[in-house]
């Protein structure tokens, strides 16, 4: 080579600037003097939104929700199931946590949807535990010609089996049935309605399973 380099010059190629944008604490007032390309807008904002399970929607709100009296006085929601001897649900409806047993014994009864030729089919027996031992439940049950068989408070607990078949946890088995079911496991419909009609359905899908 006929000489030597004198001198090496870096550099780099940038855009220019941003007008109005300045490297300081301040970015945030400067931000605001840029072109309207530049600040995102509102009505762009990317959201994540589940099909079921969303922000808010639990049993916490809603209608026929209350405090429950056995959980700390967390909102939840009560189910009034009826059954047949073999634990298949005839009818249910729901309230809230803090709604006692007794008050939905009417409404329960009333909403059997097996229907006959001249109104529904009630059963002509009905069993209660303790819980609806009250005279004015007997007389609703008594109302619709149904025989009730209450356990009394203050009896001893009945064990065992009688005549081949258990006298308890029927309905407590037809709970356990429902809780398998993920939607009624946990509330997250704020709708009253809407959580009642997943009760029905997992009704039907029981008395499916049974009838095979």
């Amino acid at each position: 080579m006929e000489g030597t380099a004198q001198g090496l010059w870096f550099g780099l190629d940038l855009s220019r600037p941003v007008p109005g944008v300045v490297y300081s604490r301040r970015f945030h007032r400067s931000l605001l003097q840029t072109p309207a390309v530049v600040r995102p807008q509102a009505r762009h904002r990317v959201e994540v939104v589940f099909a079921r399970q969303r922000p808010g929607q639990g049993a916490k709100r809603g209608d026929l929700t209350g405090p429950n009296p056995t959980d700390r006085a967390k909102s939840g929601v009560k189910r009034h199931i009826l059954t047949d001897g073999r634990g298949v649900p005839l009818a249910a409806e729901i309230t809230g946590a803090n709604v006692h047993d007794k008050w939905l014994v009417g409404q329960t009864l009333d909403a059997v949807v097996v229907r006959g030729p001249r109104g529904p089919r009630r059963p002509k027996n009905l069993c209660l535990d303790k819980g609806y031992d009250y005279s004015d439940t007997e007389a609703e049950v008594r109302a619709r010609r149904i025989k009730p068989h209450i356990r009394r408070r203050g009896e001893k607990p009945l064990l065992g089996w009688v005549q081949g078949k258990p006298r308890r946890w029927v309905v407590e088995r037809t709970n356990a049935w429902h809780n398998r079911f993920r939607g009624l496991l946990v509330r997250w419909e704020r709708i009253g309605a809407h959580y009642r009609g997943l009760l029905h359905l997992a009704c039907g899908l029981i008395a499916f399973r049974q009838a095979l």
